[in-house]
């Protein structure tokens, strides 16, 4: 757990001193995107996202509701969701194993994790109460059969991952990474800064509403710039004409 925090801490940390002048955390994450990559509730994932501890659930509850996320966001090309007849034939069980499965864990109507504000402060952090009962119980370390979770991961993913049972600071961590590679890349990319920092895209749309003084200066910025660049490749070419002249 302890790692899984430090990563997502770091990875938060790496993030916030990538984004450009001008820009907050809320233009660069989108916490739908985030939350349907990761299978982790957008409430939750606004907690990580705020450096707090997200409500502890049964790893069994867990793996259900994200096994429901996939099946309601992982959808055939036509739209329609994947029977369980599928997903269970896939790795050789049968519909009603899989089924059962999650029937048996859906209790309530909603698969999402409780929000921060429906948060009891008296249950402890390491208990969760019961679906069936209301009774509070440990949470637990297990879940269903490995073989199921790297099945059904299999199916959605090509491979099984633990995407199913990871915790949400792992799961968020990883639904971060293409962003975080992304704003990297944009910091080695000068024109990628401009684009993102300085607006440049949206400079030229706007560019009929420019004042005229305000488009010259733009016009005469691009033009210094074009100018020096040129200049680099005449020198560039004369210096290989003068060494192709020299042999």
């Amino acid at each position: 757990m302890r790692q899984t925090r430090r990563a997502l801490a770091e990875t938060l940390s790496r993030i916030g001193s990538l984004i450009g002048d001008g820009q907050s955390r809320d233009d660069v994450l989108d916490v739908e995107q985030l939350s349907n990559e990761s299978g982790v509730p957008r409430d939750v994932v606004r907690m990580l996202l705020d450096g707090e501890e997200p409500p502890v659930e049964d790893i069994t509850d867990r793996i259900v509701r994200r096994i429901v996320h996939l099946r309601e966001t992982r959808l055939r090309p036509d739209g329609t969701r994947h029977s369980y007849d599928e997903i269970a034939a896939s790795y050789g069980a049968s519909r009603a194993s899989l089924s059962n499965l999650v029937n048996s864990r859906r209790k309530t109507p909603s698969p999402q994790m409780p929000s921060r504000q429906a948060l009891s402060p008296q249950v402890p952090s390491e208990q969760v109460p019961s679906r069936q009962t209301g009774e509070r119980r440990p949470a637990r370390s297990g879940g269903p059969l490995a073989s199921t979770q790297a099945g059904i991961e299999s199916f959605f993913f090509g491979q099984p991952n633990g995407w199913l049972s990871a915790e949400p600071q792992a799961s968020l961590d990883n639904a971060l990474q293409p962003v975080l590679r992304g704003l990297e890349g944009e910091a080695d990319d000068p024109m990628a800064r401009l684009r993102s920092t300085h607006g440049l895209r949206e400079l030229a749309a706007r560019a009929p509403q420019l004042a005229e003084e305000e488009l010259q200066l733009v016009t005469d910025w691009i033009d210094t710039i074009l100018q020096r660049r040129n200049a680099q490749q005449v020198r560039g070419s004369g210096s290989d004409s003068s060494h192709t002249e020299g042999h």
